[in-house]
C-alpha cells in the first residue's frame, strides 16, 4: 500500500501563497487551499488556528518577497527616487496581485506602505540620503511628492490606464524630480530674507 503524503506547514504555505500570486488573495480559501493541496481542510486547521493565521503567513511571505524583488531589480541611473519608483512600478506591472495584497488592499495583517517599501534595508531612506548628497534642501518632503506619482503610476497597471515602456517611465520620473526640486528651491528661496 502506497504511503500517504504528508501535508506540511510549507506545503500548505507555498500552496496559499502561488495562489495569492496568481488568482488574487481573496481566493485564497481554506477549501481551495485544501484541494491544490491535496488534501481535506483538516490539515490546515491542524496547522494553523484558522485562516486568519493562514493569511498572515501568506501576506508576510508576499512583503518577503516584494524586499527580494526589489533587491534585485537592476538599477539605472543615479537620479533619487528612480530607482525605487521604476522597482515599485514593475512589482505592480508584473506581481499585480501580490502588488494589491500589499499595497491597495486592507487587512488585519497589513502593515504600512512606508515600512513595506522602506523594508529592512532601509530603501526610502537611502533615497531620502541621495536627495540631500544632490543638494535637495528638504528631500522628506521631495520624497512625498514622487510618493504620490510613483504610487499613482503603479496604481494605474491595475486599471490598465498604464503603458508607458520602461524608458518612458523612467524620463518621466526624472522629469518628476527635477520639476518637484525645482519647485522646492523657488518656494525656499521666496521665504529667504532679502
Amino acid at each position: 500500500m502506497a504511503r500517504k503524503e504528508m501535508i506540511t506547514v510549507q506545503k500548505l504555505l507555498d500552496t496559499a501563497f502561488a495562489m495569492a500570486k496568481e488568482e488574487g488573495f481573496s481566493n485564497v480559501t481554506a477549501r481551495k487551499v485544501a484541494d491544490k493541496a491535496g488534501c481535506s481542510t483538516q490539515p490546515i486547521f491542524r496547522i494553523y488556528r484558522n485562516m486568519e493565521e493562514l493569511s498572515g503567513a501568506v501576506y508576510e511571505r508576499a512583503a518577503a518577497f516584494f524586499q527580494t524583488y526589489y533587491s534585485r531589480y537592476p538599477r539605472r541611473g543615479k537620479t533619487p527616487f528612480c530607482n525605487l519608483g521604476m522597482a515599485y512600478i514593475s512589482f505592480a506591472r508584473e506581481e499585480r496581485h501580490l502588488f494589491e495584497l500589499l499595497f491597495v488592499a486592507g487587512g488585519k495583517h497589513r502593515r504600512n506602505r512606508y515600512e513595506l517599501l522602506n523594508g529592512r534595508e532601509g530603501n526610502i531612506v537611502y533615497e531620502i540620503h541621495l536627495a540631500r548628497i544632490a543638494g535637495c534642501l528638504d528631500a522628506s518632503s521631495l520624497f512625498m511628492k514622487m510618493w504620490m506619482f510613483i504610487h499613482g503610476a503603479a496604481c494605474m497597471t491595475l486599471t490598465g490606464d498604464y503603458d508607458l515602456s520602461d524608458e518612458e517611465t523612467y524620463g518621466l520620473l526624472e522629469s518628476s524630480y527635477e520639476a518637484f526640486g525645482k519647485a522646492a528651491e523657488q518656494k525656499a528661496a521666496k521665504r529667504r530674507p532679502g
